[in-house]
C-alpha cells in the first residue's frame, strides 16, 4: 500500500483489521444499495450515458481491497477483490480511502487532489470524468445512498459527517505521533 505515512491514510492497522473480513456480506450490502440508488434516480444513469456498464475500479491505497463497480439499470453491482483482480476494470481512481470518501461528500477538490497526486486516474480518464461529474450534479449524501428521507436522513448524514471527521483526525494523529517521536 502506498503512501501510508500520509495525513490522508488510515493507519497500517486498520488495513490489518479489515483484511480477513468475508467480502461476500459486504459486496451483496453495497450492490443492495446501489441498485437501489440507481432505481431510485434514474437520472444518475441517463448522465452517465456511455460508461453506463464499464467496470470502473476504485483503489484505496490504504486497505487491503479494490472495488470493481459495474453500473447497470438492471444489474448494478460492487465487486470487492484483490487489487491486482481488476484487470476488466476500464478507468481505476487510486487515492486513500478517506479522500475517496472525501470527493463523494464534498469535502476534497478533486481537481486539487489529481495534481498533487492523492488522486491517480488509470485507463479511459474520460469514463472517470463522467462518473465525476455526474456525482457531482447529482449531490448525493450517504442518507440519500441509503435511501432513508427526512429525519432518518439527517441523522445519517450528521452521523456520517461525525465519524469521516473523527476518521480524518485520527488518520492525521497517528502520521504526527511517529514524527514527534523522530524528533
Amino acid at each position: 500500500m502506498s503512501r501510508p505515512s500520509s495525513p490522508l491514510c488510515l493507519p497500517p492497522m486498520v488495513a490489518l483489521l479489515i483484511a480477513p473480513l468475508p467480502r461476500l456480506p459486504m459486496e451483496a450490502l453495497l450492490s443492495r444499495f446501489i441498485r437501489r440508488l440507481v432505481a431510485r434516480r434514474p437520472d444518475l444513469l441517463r448522465r452517465l450515458g456511455a460508461v453506463v456498464q464499464v467496470p470502473v475500479a476504485i483503489v484505496p491505497d490504504d486497505l487491503p481491497h479494490a472495488f470493481l463497480l459495474s453500473l447497470d439499470p438492471l444489474r448494478s453491482s460492487v465487486r470487492i477483490c484483490d487489487k491486482t483482480r481488476i484487470s476488466e476494470a476500464q478507468a481505476v481512481v487510486r487515492a486513500p480511502f478517506l479522500v475517496l470518501l472525501g470527493l463523494l461528500d464534498g469535502t476534497y477538490d478533486g481537481d486539487a487532489l489529481f495534481f498533487t497526486r492523492d488522486l491517480r486516474i488509470e485507463g479511459r480518464t474520460e469514463y472517470v470524468l463522467a462518473l465525476r461529474n455526474t456525482l457531482e450534479e447529482a449531490d448525493l449524501n450517504p442518507g440519500e445512498f441509503f435511501g432513508l428521507s427526512g429525519t432518518s436522513a439527517r441523522w445519517m448524514n450528521e452521523l456520517s459527517d461525525t465519524l469521516l471527521t473523527q476518521a480524518r483526525a485520527f488518520a492525521a494523529r497517528s502520521v504526527a505521533q511517529p514524527e514527534r517521536e523522530r524528533s
